[in-house]
């Protein structure tokens, strides 16, 4: 009796281990496929892409999935991709805004049509592959800075379609090209990447150009962020300390 009860233990203890390996080889994959949206549209569209943005990416010494950054201009209305190589990030590409909504200054409510300006960040579940307007992701307004000042609104993508409600729309071409990078990035490892949004290059000269602006005061709060990339080509730590931005 003591043998069989012995086996029967034994038994039922290999049976127990048998399932948890069977659960952690089965549950892996689909940790992995979650952290990644994706739609056959989507993938259809990277995989044209993806041959054209290779060879400009090797003319340049970039690669596919390399970290990104990204910064948009409302004036001139340009979106800059960043890469980096491992020694800081270099400019791979800048990108015309096809159009966005509004005018230089922040977003303040939900329904006012303004683009935001500020600093945020990007993170995989923030993709869009089943966008209305061909591709997406959302940069992550309102941040942490827009909350302690009550701004309200959501959903302010970067996306396709070249038509904008407080968006950041591009052509269809140019969001798959961005929309490939950003994805890859994130695939690679990147848990986020960062969007900075600013009114105009922060320099001295336009600083003073616009200092007759209501939004002085708040554009000066996101100057030093600027700078900061300008000076180091790393993307700063933004904190948000009393309501403001602090670089970390």
């Amino acid at each position: 009796m003591k043998t069989s009860h012995t086996s029967s233990f034994l038994r039922k203890g290999l049976l127990f281990f048998s399932l948890l390996t069977l659960i952690g080889t089965w549950s892996a994959p689909a940790l992995i496929g979650a952290d990644l949206p994706s739609t056959p549209k989507a993938e259809s569209a990277m995989a044209q892409t993806k041959p054209k943005i290779q060879q400009e990416l090797q003319a340049k010494g970039f690669a596919v999935g390399q970290p990104i950054f990204v910064r948009i201009f409302k004036i001139p209305g340009v979106l800059e991709l960043w890469m980096n190589k491992g020694r800081g990030f270099e400019l791979f590409k800048s990108y015309k805004v096809c159009s966005y909504s509004g005018f230089p200054g922040p977003k303040i409510n939900e329904g006012d049509w303004q683009a935001p300006e500020g600093f945020y960040s990007v993170s995989a579940e923030q993709l869009n592959p089943n966008s209305g307007y061909h591709l997406a992701f959302d940069v992550g307004y309102p941040n942490e800075f827009d909350q302690a000042k009550h701004r309200t609104g959501s959903l302010i993508m970067v996306h396709g379609n070249c038509k904008s409600v407080g968006c950041f729309a591009m052509t269809d071409g140019r969001i798959e090209e961005i929309y490939l990078l950003a994805h890859e990035a994130l695939a690679k490892g990147q848990e986020q990447f960062a969007v900075h949004i600013f009114p105009f290059p922060m320099t001295a000269t336009n600083m003073k150009k616009f200092a007759a602006s209501p939004w002085i005061k708040f554009w000066q709060g996101l100057e030093p962020g600027y700078t900061a990339f300008e000076q180091s080509k790393q993307v700063p730590e933004i904190a948000v300390q009393n309501g403001e931005y602090v670089v970390t």
